[in-house]
């Protein structure tokens, strides 16, 4: 499944990261409205999160700089930090 557009987004957040990549499961907890690595499980692969604009259900998906989440229609935007 696709999302086609960002006309659902709603806010924008940048995630700044200093090391190579985080996990999704962990932007989830640190930037979102999930609480635990739990709740963080059941949202993913219940199919409530898109990266890069697919549907990702993998828990432990690393992120990198560039890539975009898309969670309750917050687009957060992954930017290392050099």
């Amino acid at each position: 499944m696709r999302c086609d557009g960002l006309e659902t987004v709603m806010k924008r957040e940048e995630v700044s990261i200093q090391t190579e990549y985080i996990r999704m499961d962990n932007l989830l907890k640190k930037y979102a409205t999930v609480e635990t690595g739990g709740q963080a499980k059941l949202v993913i692969q219940a199919g409530q999160v898109f990266l890069n604009g697919a549907v990702c259900t993998q828990r432990g998906k690393k992120l990198r700089g560039g890539d975009q989440v898309i969670f309750e229609n917050i687009l957060y935007e992954v930017r290392r930090e050099d």
